[in-house]
This record gives C-alpha cells, sequence and structure tokens, in this order.
C-alpha cells in the first residue's frame, strides 16, 4: 500500500506504457532493461506473439524467468543491449527505467529506434523535482550514476535519434514518450 502512495509514478508510467502498446495481440515487442519482466509479462498475458526482455542483471533474469508462465512467448536474454542483434525489427520497443543510468543515451535511442517498426515507448526522470536530489544522494552511496533530464533534453534526443514524432507525458517524477518512427 505504501509502495502505491509513493512510487505512484510507477504504476502510472506501467498504465501509460500498456496503453500505449496498444494493439498488443499479435505483435513484437523488446523490453530494454527488462529487469524482472513485469512489463514483458504483461504484454504476453495480453497475447503478444512475442516477448524478448533483455537485462544485464542476472539476479533480475532469475526472478523474471521464475515469474513466466507463458513459455515460447517470452525470452529473457542476459546481454548488454548495445551488442545485442535481434535479426529482425519488433513493432513495439520498451526502454522505462532505462534511461536514467545512461550518461549518454542518444547510441541506444539510435539503436531501439532501429529495432522498431512502429513506436519506442520510453521513460526518463526528471530534473529539478523533489526527489532528484534524494535519488541522486541515495544511488551516489551505492555507487551508481543517474542521470536527469529536462523536455528540452528529451526532444533534442529524440530529433537527433531520427523518430519522426513523439508525445511526451508528465507522470509523476518522469517524462512518459512514445516516439514514432
Amino acid at each position: 500500500m505504501l509502495d502505491k502512495i509513493f512510487r505512484r509514478d510507477m504504476y502510472q508510467r506501467f498504465e501509460f506504457s500498456m496503453k500505449e502498446s496498444e494493439p498488443v495481440a499479435s505483435r513484437t515487442f523488446l523490453d530494454v532493461g527488462c529487469g524482472t519482466g513485469w512489463y514483458s509479462l504483461e504484454l504476453a498475458k495480453r497475447r503478444a506473439r512475442k516477448v524478448v526482455g533483455i537485462d544485464l542483471s542476472t539476479r533480475m533474469l532469475m526472478i523474471a524467468r521464475e515469474r513466466l508462465e507463458e513459455e515460447g512467448v517470452v525470452d529473457f536474454l542476459e546481454a548488454d543491449f548495445m551488442e545485442y542483434e535481434p535479426g529482425e525489427a519488433f513493432n513495439v520497443v520498451i526502454a522505462v527505467g532505462l534511461m536514467d543510468y545512461l550518461e549518454d543515451p542518444l547510441p541506444a535511442l539510435i539503436k531501439m529506434r532501429a529495432w522498431t517498426n512502429d513506436k519506442c515507448i520510453l521513460s526518463f526522470p526528471r530534473a529539478r523535482t523533489a526527489r532528484t536530489l534524494l535519488r541522486r544522494v541515495r544511488l551516489r552511496l551505492k555507487r551508481c550514476p543517474v542521470y536527469f533530464y529536462s523536455p528540452e533534453r528529451v526532444d533534442r534526443l529524440l530529433k537527433e535519434a531520427g523518430f519522426k514524432d513523439y508525445k511526451m507525458e508528465t507522470i509523476g517524477q518522469l517524462y512518459c514518450v512514445s516516439a514514432i518512427v
């Protein structure tokens, strides 16, 4: 209950992502930085034809695989997504919670754009919010860099990556984006 109150934007970005993924049935998805597979598994439940979740964390992927019910629909891969070559484009690429940790997200955005034939669904943590300083200090103590964005920087990155158009919503501490190729 406390999680839903204090981290409400996590649930709202999930709803944004699922809404922007529609129609899900019979389509293909790449979930970059999939973590425990929350998004990937929901897409499988909504009858996606294929979902690939990719992450660097062995521990997160172990949790994702334990939760896996739709064998054959979801494939979880432990890999660096910048080295991953899918062989074919996906309908939708999702990267929610990833831009937080990329010092230079442009190469990743360019590669994601190349992997989709429809859109990318992304989130960017907002600069200058009530939680920005607290999060920066907390993660610095863990020796984990974190990066924050202005709407102008998001706009510039998406244009430089070659997206034709995008929709951006402010959801809590985040900018949630649906970028069209």
